[in-house]
């Protein structure tokens, strides 16, 4: 083996690209210039939903590997995605005013309170669309779905009418605001929410795995 083999790197999971294979560097050299006239070209890179998504699926795949009593995702039901949703509730980044707070109904309360942090609606909104998507996308029937689940629907709804009165934003008026994109969104606050939600997996990813 030669000089050149022994600085050959692993390939970056994330690049999408295969990484070069030992003594094959003078070789590689050349390859984009001939690659180049035949239109061949390395494949995309994932999108950030597409990322996202292979995120998500992996941090709550290892949520069921580490619950306790352990689940399989055959036997994964509604009520375990409501369990997943208020799990990740600790990682959340959102004030929301309890009944009791001075604050409560208030969208800019003029000064900080105890009131706890929880994930946005439209985080868990937004991360049950991919959730959904990744699990069907992984073999899963779509009417076996658990993310799809009627209870979930009743839960996530639930959420949003409670946030709206404690946070005091008006999710309804957001919700008509369509067309202009050419496209409807299930509601108001997701686009703040693919940020909670990115981070939640990240972090609930790093805890359930030490």
């Amino acid at each position: 083996m030669d000089s050149t083999s022994g600085r050959a790197s692993a390939p970056d999971p994330n690049s999408g690209e295969p990484g070069p294979s030992a003594g094959s560097s003078s070789v590689s050299a050349s390859l984009p210039q001939q690659q180049q006239p035949e239109g061949s070209s390395p494949p995309a890179p994932p999108s950030r939903y597409e990322s996202q998504k292979r995120r998500d699926w992996n941090t709550f795949l290892q949520y069921l590997k580490n619950h306790k009593p352990p689940l399989t995702l055959a036997r994964c039901s509604g009520a375990h995605v409501i369990e997943f949703l208020k799990y990740l509730d600790q990682f959340g980044k959102t004030k929301v005013h309890i009944t009791g707070c001075p604050y409560f109904g208030h969208q800019n309360p003029p000064a900080p309170c105890s009131c706890p942090l929880k994930q946005a609606w439209g985080s868990l909104d937004a991360l049950i669309g991919r959730l959904r998507a990744a699990y069907e996308e992984n073999g899963g029937r779509p009417e076996s779905n658990p993310f799809g689940a009627r209870a979930v629907r009743i839960y996530l709804r639930e959420v949003r009418e409670g946030q709206a009165k404690a946070r005091g934003i008006p999710y309804e008026k957001k919700k008509r605001k369509e067309g202009a994109g050419g496209g409807s969104t299930s509601g108001g606050g997701e686009g703040s929410g693919d940020a909670d939600s990115s981070a939640a997996a990240s972090s609930a990813a790093a805890t359930t795995t030490v």
